[in-house]
């Protein structure tokens, strides 16, 4: 017994220091794996950077310096690329483009935060025969590729003589067609519980009051969020008004910045990175500004603690 107890002592510790050594073995893979993921964040965020980093400091590189210049840092700066874009072009200055892309990005958020509520508190709290049905055929319309419907409108808004205004561009905000604005709200309503609805009915109140004072305060973050994205999509829209807008004093700024550009004479490329930079500073600061509300809005949550 004695001898046996002697032979067998020595076994736990060598168990102990297996199981340490797989201890440290696992932290080390642990520590290995989350450097890995670091590493390629940060090179993935380089990658995904190194575009707008050189179009910033591009910005102040002569326009003779800018094609087939790769590197980062310039040789030589100069501020005459923010002057030539402040002039504008072709007659219009830079303000002129500026307040045209602004006046459609307002009108855009005011459109679409109207109108595509008004259509979510019909699908979401109204019933109606085949709303089931229309709502599919909403949602259905998010497959409809832009470039199918480009040659009828355009006959369309030519006929009534609506070419070369902002009415082809903006109507469309009014009237709801934005099935991914009215999707996203009605998601939104959906979690808004319906005794509100039938408390205020009992007071006697209608459709209208209930959208009005109840609804609309409780959509705050989702209306915040379907601001931001309207305001974005329609100051970088290129080919909108590039079918509907003929006149160079209703160009808005993505116009502007491909007037920088002619193949057959001059190209400004150095003007065209600076008014780039000056069209891009409003976006980043309205996104800055806003962005906490787009969780909220895509969460669809409809009421608070």
């Amino acid at each position: 017994m004695s001898a046996t107890t002697l032979t067998k002592s020595p076994v736990p510790p060598r168990r102990t220091a297996s199981k340490s050594l797989t201890s440290q073995q696992a932290k080390a893979r642990s520590r290995a794996k989350t450097v890995t993921f670091h590493v390629a964040s940060i090179a993935l965020a380089v990658v995904m950077l190194y575009p707008g980093v050189w179009m910033l400091l591009s910005a102040f590189r002569p326009s003779n310096e800018i094609i087939g210049e790769v590197g980062l840092i310039p040789d030589n700066t100069t501020l005459s690329n923010f002057t030539r874009a402040f002039e504008g072009i072709g007659g219009v200055s830079f303000w002129t483009f500026f307040m045209n892309s602004l006046k459609l990005a307002i009108g855009s958020v005011i459109g679409i935060c109207l109108s595509s509520s008004i259509a979510a508190y019909a699908f979401a709290r109204i019933e109606f025969p085949g709303r089931k049905i229309w709502f599919g055929l909403m949602i259905g319309t998010l497959l409809l590729p832009f470039h199918v419907v480009i040659i009828p409108q355009f006959i369309m808004f030519n006929e009534l003589g609506w070419n070369d205004s902002y009415i082809p561009l903006l109507i469309g905000k009014f009237l709801a067609t934005d099935a991914f604005f009215v999707f996203l709200m009605v998601q939104f309503m959906r979690g808004v519980p319906r005794e509100l609805d039938e408390s205020a009915r009992i007071d006697g109140a209608g459709h209208g009051r209930i959208f009005w004072y109840i609804m609309l305060p409780l959509m705050r973050p989702v209306l915040a969020t379907a601001s931001i994205f309207a305001f974005i999509w329609s100051w970088n829209d290129f080919m909108a008004p590039l079918i509907y807008l003929r006149s160079p004093d209703k160009y808005p700024l993505p116009l502007m910045l491909r007037q920088f550009t002619d193949q057959t004479s001059v190209s400004d490329y150095g003007a065209q990175m600076a008014a780039a930079v000056l069209a891009l500073a409003p976006v980043i600061i309205f996104f800055i500004l806003f962005q906490r509300y787009i969780v909220d809005g895509v969460a669809t949550q409809g009421l608070k603690g």
